[in-house]
């Protein structure tokens, strides 16, 4: 009888660190979903639904979609800032047209670009700027060519959870 009951207080002993882990690991997961970058955001545009990629912090941001031969037709980038200023953005090693749509703080459109591929090697000087026309804290980039086929234009709506994005974004 002895050896059974201390059989089985030798199996309950490590309860409490496997436990332990169990949670550090729930936790951790928890958080890879929701960090300040990765994760997606479906967002209805003009009727058809697209999978945006979330750009949450400054790294993310800053490397967007630059690289990238291939932009899915339902596919794109929506960048997320902390706060509304005005923004402007460059094709930095963008491999593919690109389309953006600056929103301001309600989620409504401010303007389009339709951005074209600069040259390889082109010095950051050298990049042309596609600018908001308005303080701008959300942008979506699409696929080239979806703006002008949906028929996005000044003034739209675009609906997405905008203090819960604002919360999240660094």
């Amino acid at each position: 009888m002895a050896d059974a009951k201390h059989l089985n207080s030798s199996r309950w002993a490590f309860a409490p660190a496997a436990l332990a882990l169990v949670l550090l690991a729930l936790i951790l997961g928890g958080c890879a979903n929701d960090t300040a970058s990765g994760g997606v955001q479906r967002v209805e545009i003009k009727g058809e639904v697209f999978k945006l990629e979330l750009a949450m912090d400054q790294d993310s941001r800053v490397q967007g979609l630059s690289d990238r031969d291939f932009i899915a037709p339902d596919g794109g980038m929506l960048f997320v800032f902390p706060y509304e200023a005005d923004r402007t953005f460059v094709m930095r090693r963008c491999l593919v047209p690109i389309d953006i749509m600056y929103l301001d703080p309600k989620g409504v459109v401010l303007n389009t670009h339709a951005m074209q591929i600069e040259p390889p090697g082109t010095p950051e000087q050298d990049l042309k700027g596609y600018r908001s026309e308005g303080k701008s804290a959300l942008v979506i980039e699409l696929a080239g060519g979806t703006v002008e086929r949906l028929g996005v234009k000044k003034g739209d709506q675009i609906d997405l959870p905008i203090l819960e994005l604002k919360r999240r974004a660094q």
